[in-house]
């Protein structure tokens, strides 16, 4: 396992018309409205999570043994990796996300490659079943599950998920990072407390703390976790 600290900004990357990614929740209907309204009020320059290019997601990606021939993006529904990811080779590409605003910018950002993207408008903590994929990409969506019973249900949803050597590529904030996130409390973890919380199916093989800067210039600590599945 590898732990590497990164606060260097990254190279610009290509995509597939598009450059910002996340979407992120607390419970239930209330979750649901309070996201929609954040979408529809605040552009991407007013989100602390924007990136102009999900580079630090990417590299861990391009890092992989292959290409992945299925990939979800789990509160992703703005996201610009959908469309990179596409572009990277990946065949069969899901974005999962509680807020329709979100996934109709995400939409937009993806141009004409939204044709080839499974938009999922839905609370990931409601669902039984996804399918299967090779890739499971979260950035900053579990967070917001600060609760242990509703992290261990997605835990198992990823397991399920994943086929046997496959990979989770989860992201949020570090223990030094923010306690909250637009409005709401998150859950600040390791990528050893994450890989703890997704075993036995799951072990970590490479951990990255990076230093991410918001559209206004403050700094925030992000912990990612690449974890293959058992």
């Amino acid at each position: 396992m590898e732990h590497v600290h990164a606060e260097a900004p990254c190279a610009s990357a290509p995509l597939l018309e598009g450059d910002a990614e996340g979407a992120r929740m607390t419970g239930g209907r209330a979750a649901h409205d309070h996201w929609q309204t954040v979408y529809r009020a605040k552009q991407d320059a007013e989100l602390s999570w924007f990136e102009e290019v999900p580079c630090r997601s990417l590299e861990l990606v391009r890092g992989l043994p292959r290409v992945p021939t299925s990939a979800i993006d789990v509160g992703g529904g703005q996201s610009a990796l959908a469309g990179a990811l596409l572009r990277l080779g990946v065949q069969r590409v899901a974005v999962l996300d509680l807020s329709e605003a979100a996934i109709e910018r995400g939409k937009a950002r993806a141009g004409s490659g939204a044709e080839r993207i499974e938009w999922i408008a839905a609370d990931i903590r409601e669902l039984s079943a996804l399918g299967a994929f090779e890739l499971w990409h979260d950035r900053a969506c579990l967070h917001f599950l600060t609760e242990d019973a509703e992290r261990r249900r997605y835990a198992a949803l990823a397991a399920q998920s994943v086929v046997a050597g496959g990979f989770a590529l989860l992201a949020g904030f570090a223990p030094d990072g923010p306690e909250r996130c637009s409005g709401l409390p998150v859950r600040r973890t390791t990528a050893e407390a994450l890989a703890a919380e997704f075993a036995p199916a799951f072990t970590l093989e490479r951990a990255l703390l990076v230093t991410h800067t918001t559209p206004w210039g403050k700094a925030q600590a992000f912990e990612y976790a690449l974890l293959k599945r058992l």
